[in-house]
């Protein structure tokens, strides 16, 4: 199997809102990309300029970024026929690596666009940039690929913000990490999610049990699935004894935590993203790992912090 590092470049209605369209507020201008045999090693690059058909203008913070112009983009292919170049240019047996999550959703959504053939699903990938911090940062805390290249001095021959180039550069960070365990370390794209509970995907890697919910019509539909808020180990997945109910950790977040009478405390996570089918309509994404004695009263804390927050406000209100 290789590995595709790529890496896009995109422009915006240089007008704002008023001059974007609804189904593609981010047009690909380029595209660049390596790809890696399993010793992560570049064996083979494409690249190619794209010549944009909505937003024929760069936006000036765009335009500030790159190092082309305009009248080089009329040059380019057409996005259709780069973005079919670049799939068979992938080959038959690859996985993408890409720093962050949303060089995939931007291709993805293009590709809507021109109603080109979908991606599979589901699609894992591996995000460098999130690895690189689990690696590097103890607070996991992401970080830009330029700082990156500086921590761990990788020479910077080329200009970044260049879709090549920080193809390479995200190439080479992924050569000098080397991580061992790096087939457990992808990451489910989640441009889209499944629609029906037999499509729900449900997986253990990295020391994560992750589960990535059908469509609800609402928030509150999700909280009252009781099979969707039980806490299985990550490690068996057996259920958990509930020791923190789960709790609404700001907007769009809620936690629990759970204990494992073989593994221990165990940290569950829901985050709500929005099914885009409905104004209220969500799907969840559910992650859950183990944690320690502290991580335990951590989230305990926050959990009373939060609970006494809200009485405060009640009173207040009726005051």
């Amino acid at each position: 199997m290789n590995y595709i590092v790529f890496d896009l470049e995109w422009n915006q209605s240089p007008y704002g809102q008023s001059g974007e369209h609804p189904r593609m507020p981010f047009e690909i201008i380029e595209i660049g990309a390596v790809k890696l045999n399993d010793q992560f090693e570049i064996i083979d690059e494409y690249t190619s300029l794209i010549k944009p058909k909505l937003y024929k203008k760069l936006h000036r913070s765009i335009r500030a970024m790159l190092n082309y112009s305009e009248e080089e983009l009329k040059t380019g292919k057409s996005f259709k026929d780069a973005c079919s170049e670049f799939l068979k240019w992938c080959g038959d047996d690859y996985s993408f690596c890409t720093w962050g999550a949303s060089d995939l959703y931007y291709l993805q959504s293009n590709m809507d666009f021109y109603y080109m053939e979908k991606l599979a699903f589901p699609l894992k990938f591996y995000n460098i940039q999130q690895i690189y911090a689990d690696m590097y940062d103890d607070e996991g805390k992401i970080s830009k690929l330029e700082k990156a290249c500086s921590e761990l001095k990788i020479p910077e021959d080329e200009p970044f913000h260049a879709a090549i180039n920080d193809a390479k550069y995200t190439a080479r960070v992924l050569a000098k990490i080397k991580p061992d365990n790096l087939e457990e370390r992808y990451t489910f794209d989640i441009y889209r999610h499944p629609k029906k509970k037999e499509d729900e995907i449900i997986a253990r890697h990295a020391g994560v049990l992750e589960r990535i919910s059908r469509e609800y019509s609402s928030k509150q539909e999700a909280m009252s699935d009781k099979d969707l808020l039980i806490i299985r180990c990550a490690k068996c997945g057996r259920k958990c004894f509930r020791k923190v109910k789960w709790f609404q950790n700001g907007s769009s977040t809620s936690m629990a935590i759970g204990r494992c009478v073989y593994h221990g405390y165990m940290s569950s996570r829901i985050k709500f993203k929005s099914a885009g089918s409905t104004e209220d309509g969500v799907f969840i994404v559910k992650k859950t790992e183990r944690t320690n004695r502290k991580g335990y009263e951590e989230v305990k804390a926050r959990q009373i912090e939060l609970r006494e927050k809200r009485k405060m406000k009640r009173h207040k209100e009726k005051e």
